[in-house]
């Protein structure tokens, strides 16, 4: 099984030699591998069994660092970069032929972001080149937030764990770019809506849910538990399966009449941020939990990140 570490200096040099690393964000951890290395990108593919018309993230230190690999102009998308950077922001930008075809499934445009954690950073400092990394975890499963979330499901994939804590968001980046001019949103993530408007004004929605994304994290079914997960309003959800045993994902203190129920309850006050943080580690327990057969959760108020949980919760139900 893969070692544990904070060690930077190991890390890089197995990322030089073409190996795997997962590496810490503040949204979730990632399975890095050099962008400029396509055997080394294909690994990742592999290592996840992630299909390769699912685009992946290119992961920078600087804004200046992004410029020889993508096209980040000035307009909406830079003011963006600005006031966001460091953290859970993705751009889809216009790509250089410096990034190799595999990284964006063919596309025409990348995602690139940069990251708020100081080990990462660190890292991508030392190796002065783009990590490409989607989540550390097997395709179509709930999205890691702790080292040993990764070691747990992609342990003997990865040369070197890099361990940064528990993530602080715990969801994964918002995605972002421009379409004739007009800023579009094709994943929601761990930056809400109403921030993103407060510097560029009105966006468009353009969540894809088939299997032709534009851009990572799109695809219809995702960030899915083993155990059956029903969403919707919680109240209508425990009655449509009162004969079964159940895990619930909870939003605040709820009443049940069973015993046998397991409630994870993802903020007890009720606060958006602490239930985005807590949601990937819950819906973990709650599948790992062998005492029930299905996963109910409670849909959140749709809006700030709300909407990106609600998203997540979605795509992982039946």
């Amino acid at each position: 099984m893969s070692p544990i570490g904070k060690n930077t200096a190991l890390a890089a040099q197995f990322l030089k030699e073409g190996k795997l690393v997962a590496i810490p964000t503040e949204t979730v951890y990632g399975l890095a591998a050099m962008a400029n290395n396509p055997a080394a990108v294909l690994s990742v593919f592999e290592a996840k069994k992630r299909p390769s018309f699912d685009p992946l993230i290119l992961h920078f230190h600087s804004i200046d660092a992004i410029h020889p690999y993508a096209a980040l102009e000035d307009g909406p998308l830079l003011k963006l970069a600005q006031q966001f950077w460091p953290g859970p922001l993705s751009l889809l930008l216009p790509k250089t032929d410096l990034v190799p075809d595999l990284v964006t499934s063919g596309l025409e445009k990348v995602a690139v972001r940069i990251p708020k954690q100081a080990l990462t950073l660190a890292l991508l400092k030392e190796l002065n080149a783009p990590l490409a990394a989607p989540s550390a975890n097997p395709f179509g499963y709930i999205s890691p937030t702790t080292a040993e979330h990764v070691k747990k499901q992609l342990g003997d994939k990865v040369a070197y764990i890099l361990d940064g804590g528990a993530c602080e968001v715990g969801l994964e980046s918002t995605i972002v770019g421009l379409e004739e001019n007009t800023v579009c949103v094709y994943r929601l993530g761990g930056l809400s809506l109403e921030d993103i408007e407060l510097v560029c004004g009105k966006v468009e929605l353009k969540l894809n849910v088939s299997s032709n994304p534009k851009a990572p994290g799109q695809l219809k079914s995702h960030y899915a538990p083993k155990k059956p997960l029903y969403f919707g309003e919680l109240k209508s959800l425990l009655v449509q399966y009162a004969g079964k045993k159940r895990s619930i994902l909870s939003f605040g203190e709820i009443e049940i009449d069973n015993k046998m129920d397991k409630v994870f309850d993802l903020s007890p006050e009720k606060n958006i941020k602490e239930a985005a943080m807590n949601l990937f580690a819950m819906l973990r327990a709650a599948d790992d939990d062998n005492k029930s057969e299905v996963i109910l959760a409670q849909q959140l108020p749709n809006e700030g990140l709300g909407r990106a949980i609600n998203d997540r919760l979605k795509r992982a139900s039946v």
